[in-house]
C-alpha cells in the first residue's frame, strides 16, 4: 500500500476545492492510484480538518463492545463505512 506525504495529501483537497477538478482527475494529475482515494482526503478533511490528513503513528485498540457498538450502527442505519468512521473518529473506513 502506498503512502502519500502530508503535503501532497494537502495539495490535492487544495486543489479540489480551488476547483482545479474532480476526484478522477486529480488523481491521474498527481499520480494517485485510485481515485476513491482522493475522495477520502477530501472527506477527511471536511470533518478533521489538517488533523484528518496526517497518518496516525499511534496503532490504536479498540474495545469489544466499541467493535459491536460499531457493527450494530451499521446494521441498523443507513450509514456507509465510511460515514460510520468518520462519525466516530476513525480515520480508515476498511477498520469497520
Amino acid at each position: 500500500m502506498t503512502k502519500y506525504s502530508y503535503d501532497l495529501k494537502k495539495q490535492v483537497v487544495d486543489a479540489y476545492f480551488c476547483g482545479e477538478g474532480g476526484y478522477t482527475f486529480l488523481a491521474e494529475k498527481y499520480g494517485i492510484k485510485n481515485r476513491k482515494q482522493v475522495l477520502n482526503w477530501v472527506h477527511y478533511y471536511e470533518q478533521f480538518g489538517d488533523d484528518g490528513l496526517k497518518r496516525s503513528r499511534i496503532r490504536k485498540n479498540y474495545s469489544f463492545d466499541f467493535k459491536l457498538a460499531m457493527v450494530e450502527s451499521y446494521l441498523s442505519s443507513e450509514f456507509s463505512y465510511q460515514e460510520l468512521a468518520l462519525k466516530n473518529g476513525i480515520n480508515n473506513s476498511a477498520l469497520i
